[in-house]
């Protein structure tokens, strides 16, 4: 059972009406959230009720270079989880399950929670994802011309991978360009347009390893011994690093009611580790360097204010590289929903009577 917390700001209502004067969060709000409504048509409800059915991708590969190289691919069960939404405002909360374990109370080894923010200027993505002994091997090269087919699909009970991390960003073109539009059905892009966007970014990843159960795998379905490279040969690994980052979005109208968003960044990212090792219990390789990670996102939404549909993905890649050691990791979201909003806000009631 899976919880998760997403967050959308509203686009606030441009109309020339006389009004009392705001209170300082209330026009923080309203800076936040202007946007021009010939580009952009603010939320029109206060409240929302959202069905939605999240695929998640994971990949890892670690893989030692140089003479002798060898490679290892893992990756679980894709997850399909279904569950409510309900939302007001600015919050959303809801409730998933995994169709796989049908059964609440049952323990389950994966754990994920998300929380997304989608202004009109900023932007913000937290998420923490545990995944403890169902990764499946996926690929395998040991060198030396060994055929290592029949490893390939086998469960391994011997990878643990913990990650969180948190994302920001910032909209340039936060006037004629919604985020929102795309990604949490808060409004509704009138005119096909983009915007550059820059970001900082933080993660923390922890892999524990048991190269001992992968050895004694591959004795056991190859018939041989094989030896791991001694880059393999560590217990556990820390990742943590620090990112700036610079990228497009672009919200094609191509449609009335309809919506494509196409949004790409890359990050230069400072990545430092540490690493326990079984012989000696102390720091071994450090991926102490710069790498280049990206993030993507892509949105398909029908909305004409009061229902809506759709889909999205967020796709993360993220490397660590040394001289003889690196490791890549793919995850991603797939969502697929359908609402509605209801309750009409307050400057929108007398139209909707009308």
């Amino acid at each position: 059972m899976l919880f998760s917390l997403s967050m959308s700001a509203m686009a606030s209502d441009s109309l020339r009406v006389e009004q009392p004067r705001k209170g300082w969060i209330a026009r923080l709000i309203d800076a936040f959230s202007d946007q021009d409504t010939a580009y952009v048509e603010p939320q029109h409800y206060n409240w929302a009720l959202m069905a939605q059915s999240v695929m998640t991708y994971d990949y890892y590969r670690l893989s030692t270079t140089g003479e002798g190289g060898q490679s290892i691919s893992f990756s679980p069960q894709t997850d399909i989880r279904i569950g409510p939404y309900f939302g007001w405002r600015w919050i959303f909360l809801g409730l998933t399950i995994d169709l796989r374990n049908l059964n609440i109370f049952h323990k389950k080894p994966k754990f994920e929670l998300d929380a997304s923010i989608y202004s009109a200027r900023f932007g913000a993505d937290v998420f923490f994802r545990r995944t403890v002994n169902d990764y499946r091997i996926r690929s395998v090269d040991f060198g030396s011309n060994i055929d290592t087919h029949a490893l390939e699909g086998i469960d391994f009970d011997g990878l643990e991978v913990s990650i969180t991390g948190v994302n920001l960003y910032y909209i340039f073109n936060y006037r004629h360009f919604s985020y929102p539009a795309a990604f949490a059905q808060s409004s509704c892009q009138k005119i096909s347009c983009g915007s550059w966007m820059a970001g900082l970014g933080y993660l923390n990843n922890h892999i524990d390893f048991d190269y001992n159960r992968l050895e004694a795998l591959a004795k056991q379905h190859l018939g041989q011994e094989v030896q791991l490279d001694s880059s393999f040969n560590f217990k556990s690994v820390k990742y943590r690093d620090v990112s700036a980052s610079v990228g497009y979005a672009y919200n094609w109208v191509f449609a009335r009611n309809w919506l494509f968003c196409s949004s790409l960044s890359m990050a230069l990212a400072y990545k430092n580790s540490y690493s326990e090792s079984e012989q000696n219990n102390a720091k071994g390789f450090d991926f102490g360097n710069f790498n280049i990670d990206g993030i993507g996102r892509f949105g398909l939404v029908w909305n004409n204010t009061k229902w809506y549909a759709g889909a999205s993905a967020i796709v993360r890649a993220y490397n660590y590289h040394k001289s003889r050691f690196a490791a890549n990791n793919i995850f991603g979201d797939f969502n697929f929903y359908f609402g509605l909003n209801f309750g009409p806000r307050k400057e929108y009631r007398k139209k909707f009577k009308n």
